[in-house]
């Protein structure tokens, strides 16, 4: 008797499962909300984040200021009022004004420095940190018994902290130095001692607005202590599920991190 071959999964219709739908069916079945995580240290640090983020990036794409000179025209000319806006990303050499009333050539006005590499760095230090807080608040939320099943997790979450954490110190710095430097340029006092406004006393008065909005975004990026804070909270889930030659919990706030 001839034995009856069993119908395969191409005879019924049925499609053999991939790879990567084997992934995303792990992942489905693993998903679980769970909001309790903001409860605790971590979550809590993440949100931080996500808010200093977000209002360090608002703070300096949204800044606008301007330069105002003005300068002696021939009589019966009136005195002429001569404007530099500006705003991010800062190329303040990109900058220059005609002044028409002159005679019998034109004069040009312009402002000195290009402090675009800063600002462009701080910014996008500032969305890769605030897409990273979101995406590891959702991780915490969804998929936290597998962030406590699997020690790689939190090893992972840890490695990302740090680099975050070393960036924006980088970033900071360096937008700090670009802040300087913009004070520097637009100073009413650097400019009225500059040939273009100095030769023939040119320039009556040059005024600049505030820097509150720039100061602020410098003071909004996220506070040393908050990610080591951050580094110590997600080091000692790390701790719990890996053995280290360290004790990350041990760090203490302005500790030995830097």
């Amino acid at each position: 008797m001839a034995s009856q071959d069993m119908p395969s999964q191409y005879d019924t219709g049925m499609q053999p499962p991939g790879p990567s739908g084997g992934l995303l069916q792990n992942l489905k079945s693993s998903m679980q909300i769970n909001l309790d995580i903001f409860r605790e240290p971590r979550g809590v640090m993440r949100i931080i984040h996500f808010v200093f983020s977000l209002f360090a990036i608002i703070s300096i794409c949204s800044y606008d200021n301007e330069v105002t000179f003005s300068v002696k025209c021939p009589p019966p000319a009136p005195a002429n009022v001569v404007k530099f806006p500006y705003d991010y990303p800062f190329k303040l050499d990109h900058l220059s004004r005609q002044v028409a009333c002159t005679h019998p050539a034109d004069r040009y006005l312009t402002l000195y420095g290009d402090f675009s590499s800063d600002a462009e760095f701080f910014v996008a230090v500032g969305v890769l940190s605030l897409l990273g807080a979101a995406a590891a608040a959702a991780g915490y939320a969804l998929y936290e018994a597998k962030y406590q099943s699997n020690p790689l997790i939190p090893l992972a979450d840890f490695g990302g902290t740090a680099l975050l954490a070393l960036l924006w110190l980088s970033a900071s710095a360096a937008w700090a130095n670009g802040l300087s430097g913009i004070k520097h340029s637009t100073d009413p006092g650097i400019l009225m001692r500059t040939v273009q406004c100095a030769k023939d006393d040119f320039c009556t008065t040059v005024t600049t607005g505030s820097f509150s909005g720039l100061n602020t975004s410098v003071v909004s990026a996220k506070p040393f202590f908050s990610f080591e804070l951050e580094i110590k909270f997600v080091g000692c889930r790390c701790r719990e599920n890996i053995r280290y030659f360290y004790d990350p919990c041990g760090l203490k706030i302005w500790g030995n991190l830097f």
